[in-house]
């Protein structure tokens, strides 16, 4: 299941704007890596080429590799649809789709997939993606009701129960709990932590404490100003991005001296 994600030298671009230059990152399976750093960085960006969730947008493409566990994802003949059911993506904000029930929020991939299934296996499915997703005990007696009445906290593991039902080798998290009160964020933080038993998980967030709770590894980017490219100026296991960074930027960013 879970697999590594390699970028080589990888260049992305809004069209002829380089957003992101020159990223050099090994992901390990089964690990979180938190990617931090100042807004318009490019760390979103970088997430969102990792399942080429960035080319949907018209003129934006990369340069250079990226690879899941050594297969080039932007290789010639390489299906985008194919990329994003291996590489699952969790949103800002909870994006259960409102006119339908939880039951049909957790196998809607599927179904866009066109995956017959017969109800024994549907039941299955739903049952084991909101166990996944811790949801299960709270919506098992409402699957028929609509995912849009959940609370913020349900509705954002709803989408993880989304993401984990096509079975992905990875998920990515572009910062998952900033639109969740205290509560529901320590809830995605413990899934989190179990959820990378199975996963690759790489997670975006503007939050330290988070980024030092949830993660074995860590990225920060930083960008030199309006209009310049953003860059990856220090990746580490996470202890030691937070206690003893090699850059001076890195520090000047996780103790808050920072802009």
């Amino acid at each position: 299941m879970s697999k590594s994600i390699t970028a080589k030298n990888l260049n992305i671009y809004y069209g002829s704007f380089l957003a992101v230059e020159g990223v050099n990152m090994s992901i390990q399976p089964r690990t979180v890596t938190a990617l931090i750093g100042p807004s318009g960085c490019g760390k979103s960006t970088y997430l969102r080429s990792i399942n080429r969730m960035h080319e949907v947008i018209p003129g934006a493409h990369v340069k250079g590799t990226l690879e899941l566990d050594g297969k080039n994802l932007y290789g010639p003949g390489v299906d985008p649809v194919v990329v994003r059911r291996q590489i699952g993506m969790v949103f800002q904000r909870p994006n259960p789709f409102p006119t339908m029930s939880i039951r049909d929020n957790v196998i809607a991939g599927n179904r866009l997939n066109n995956k017959r299934m017969s109800k024994d296996a549907t039941d299955e499915l739903v049952e084991s993606s909101l166990r996944g997703a811790n949801l299960w005990n709270e919506v098992k007696d409402r699957l028929d009701k609509p995912g849009s009445g959940l609370s913020g906290g349900q509705q954002q593991r709803l989408c993880i129960a989304r993401a984990i039902a096509v079975q992905p080798d990875v998920l990515l998290m572009d910062e998952p709990c900033s639109a969740l009160d205290p509560i529901s964020t320590l809830a995605i933080e413990d899934l989190i932590n179990e959820l990378k038993n199975d996963y690759t998980i790489v997670i975006v967030t503007h939050n330290m404490q988070q980024a030092a709770r949830v993660s074995d590894f860590t990225g920060f980017f930083n960008i030199e100003g309006t209009g310049k490219p953003g860059h990856l100026i220090e990746m580490d296991d996470t202890k030691s991005i937070f206690s003893q960074p090699k850059e001076k930027a890195t520090e000047d960013y996780v103790s808050g001296r920072f802009g």
